[in-house]
């Protein structure tokens, strides 16, 4: 055999049946690069379109929640976020005024205006009205849950003695506070509320002036005669309802400046105004609610809207007429994505694709009307983060282009060594090796005779001829060992099954405990007789499940246990018979290996406990037992697997006699029957649970 390099062709093959194999390739890695580019073009085509369909949608809905009342309340104070939620500062309303008399209008006024803000349990609207016309007053409208609403008196003085509001406001250096007493209406008495005024009078330092009340203050309070929630109060015990206010503060600096005609409406000095008010229950306990309570969720604001444009998208508001010069009320950017990367060259690439009209700007322009001006919404787009958007998908598409160039690479590199005929024979015999396993003897037939050499593929023939004849070596060798161990089974069967029937002629008794340990020991024999290993024994087993008293068979298996070498077992079960469906036998064959393993980690004295308890679901009734001993728990590693043939945790098992077929037997039988068993540690020891489907009675076996 003469020697030739590597890298030279075979002699036989054509010149031009090379060539047509190099250009094949060639033209179809030219065609994947082509088509990965195509389909970048329409994807960026895609998102251009994409892009402006969403820019125009999100203008329309940032317009839309503008234009609602409470966009208009956020426009008309775009500063309210800067000074915190609390102490609270009075709104600028997108209405004239409210109506504080009407209940219902009064509570859909503040709904609609947004300018709520959210406590635990309560919440609150501090606001003036955005036309000054209306008197200069302060709102405070508002909602709170309290028990049954204690009215003052008529001539009281003593106003702690009734539920009242406390209204604290701070400007201009100076405080203004006012109690307003509840003051039950005439007549009310309809059992679907309470319903009465607040009547307010100024508090000084000395305490209120009781005799005196405010002319100006108007406030009501509404009470709600069903309990707030679902439930419904236990008897005598009263619950909480929501209770509704409205108050109108007279402001006499407002006033003043309104008659003097130098008041500048809203105020420029409103969001330093400070407001508290507190609805305090009768005598000296604490508030029933303090807008200065700590938790407070704001009402909606400008910021609000960021979460609305797109990543590179920039907001800017600002007020029509306003002097040159003079700031925008607000500018708000998308969010930026910066956990994802794209690789520059990609974003090049990405920009040479031609796309009609991608490099005009996109913006657009929008006015919103309030009662006090007109504001103009600029939205302005960045065709950046399309790139960058397209760049991401880019990038994970490359990979597959990528791989797919690097397939079609090899793919011609293995037809040029000419080597897909001798790796498909190979591949051939290699599938035909199911096939021959498949049969009654189970060896492998697999002929490599064509495929030998003195080359790498000769070599790995060779290593697989020798492997597969190892292979057939160690099935036949199997089969011996199961015929052996099969011969072995039906031995011990036969000489332990005489001296067992002479057993039960001698104990043939049925009150004699010993009758029931000996038919235990038959039916273990029966179900190993004739079987190749004991695994299989168990599995193939055939149980007789019927109905019967699981209570009164866990009372006898306590009673006996001690008989068996296994002291201190204690059942703790309700009276009366739970009927189950078993095999009775087997059962107590899975009884008592669970005691015996538990019996081997217990400490010396401390009992075992068995717990029978019953539950009920829509779909089956079981019953649950529960084996409990003290003791170290089971590892971690072993946890999943104490239920597998063989697994034993002691090292000297064989030595000992323990096979590690306790467990295997006590899961594979309560599977017969229809139940489970599993483990888990407790705080002191381990917990075995069995469950059996329950019947209705002895009938139903």
């Amino acid at each position: 055999m003469s020697w030739r390099p590597a890298w030279r062709l075979p002699g036989r093959i054509p010149l031009r049946l090379r060539v047509f194999f190099r250009g094949a390739f060639f033209l179809l890695a030219l065609a994947t690069v082509a088509l990965a580019l195509s389909v970048l073009q329409e994807e960026k085509q895609l998102s251009w379109r994409n892009y402006q369909d969403g820019f125009t949608k999100n203008q329309a809905q940032i317009a839309a929640r503008l234009r609602h009342p409470t966009g208009q309340l956020a426009l008309l104070n775009p500063g309210a976020r800067s000074a915190g939620v609390t102490p609270l500062r009075p709104l600028v309303l997108p209405f004239s005024a409210i109506d504080f008399d009407d209940k219902a209008k009064a509570q859909q006024a503040v709904e609609m205006a947004g300018c709520l803000v959210q406590y635990r349990d309560a919440q609150l609207c501090v606001a003036v009205g955005n036309n000054p016309l209306a008197g200069g007053f302060i709102y405070t409208v508002g909602s709170f849950a309290s028990g049954a609403l204690v009215a003052r008196a008529p001539g009281e003085l003593d106003l702690s003695l009734a539920h009242r509001a406390r209204v604290t406001v701070q400007m201009r250096g100076q405080s203004f506070r006012w109690i307003a007493p509840f003051e039950q209406a005439a007549g009310d008495g309809s059992g679907l509320g309470t319903r009465g005024r607040l009547t307010g009078f100024v508090e000084g330092a000395s305490g209120p002036a009781a005799t005196r009340p405010v002319r100006d203050f108007r406030g009501w309070l509404w009470q709600d005669g069903r309990c707030a929630g679902d439930a419904a109060p236990a008897a005598g015990t009263g619950c909480l309802k929501r209770s509704f206010f409205s108050i109108r503060l007279p402001i006499e600096l407002f006033r003043d400046e309104l008659f003097q005609k130098t008041l500048v409406w809203p105020p420029p000095d409103l969001d330093q105004i400070q407001v508290r008010v507190q609805l305090l229950p009768p005598g000296d306990g604490p508030a029933l609610f303090d807008s200065d309570s700590p938790g407070a969720t704001p009402p909606f604001a400008l910021a609000d809207l960021t979460p609305l444009l797109l990543p590179g998208e920039t907001l800017r508001i600002r007020k029509l007429g306003a002097a040159a010069g003079a700031p925008d009320l607000v500018t708000l950017k998308g969010q930026e994505d910066t956990t994802q990367t794209t690789s520059p060259w990609l974003l090049r690439l990405i920009r040479q694709l031609p796309v009609e009209a991608y490099e005009q700007p996109v913006a657009a322009r929008e006015l919103i009307a309030t009662p006090l001006g007109e504001y103009e919404l600029l939205l302005t787009g960045d065709l950046r983060t399309v790139n960058r958007g397209l760049g991401v998908v880019a990038t994970r598409v490359s990979w597959f282009v990528g791989a797919m160039l690097a397939a079609i690479v090899l793919t011609w590199a293995a037809i040029e060594l000419r080597m897909i005929r001798r790796i498909t024979l190979l591949t051939k015999r290699a599938a035909a090796v199911s096939g021959s396993v498949k049969g009654h003897d189970g060896l492998v037939q697999l002929d490599l005779s064509e495929l030998r050499g003195s080359d790498e593929l000769g070599l790995l023939a060779d290593v697989l001829a020798e492997l597969m004849q190892r292979v057939n070596d160690d099935v036949r060798r199997e089969h011996i060992r199961v015929e052996q161990e099969k011969d072995q089974w039906h031995a011990v069967g036969h000489e332990i099954m005489s001296p067992l029937q002479s057993l039960m002629v001698l104990h043939a008794d049925p009150a004699d405990p010993s009758q029931r340990y000996i038919s235990r020991m038959q039916q273990a024999l029966r179900v190993l007789y004739g079987s190749a290993s004991p695994s299989e024994a168990f599995q193939s087993t055939t149980l007789q499940v019927q109905a019967m008293d699981l209570r009164a068979f866990l009372q006898h298996v306590a009673d006996n246990a001690a008989s068996a070498g296994l002291p201190g077992v204690v059942l703790q079960a309700a009276p009366g018979p739970v009927m189950v469906r078993a095999d009775e036998y087997s059962l107590e064959d899975v009884v008592t290996h669970v005691l015996r393993n538990a019996d081997r980690y217990r400490p010396a004295g401390t009992p075992l406990t068995i717990t029978l308890a019953t539950t009920e679901t829509r779909s089956e009734a079981t019953a649950e037992v529960t084996l409990h001993n003290q003791g170290e728990p089971i590892p971690a590693e072993l946890i999943d697997t104490i239920f597998e043939y063989g697994v034993s945790d002691q090292p000297d098992a064989a030595a000992l006699g323990h096979r590690g077929q306790g467990l295997f037997v006590a899961r594979t039988y309560m599977a017969k029957m229809g139940g489970t068993i599993g483990a888990h540690n407790t705080a002191d020891g381990v917990c075995f649970v069995l469950r059996l489907q329950r019947v209705a009675g002895p009938a139903a076996g």
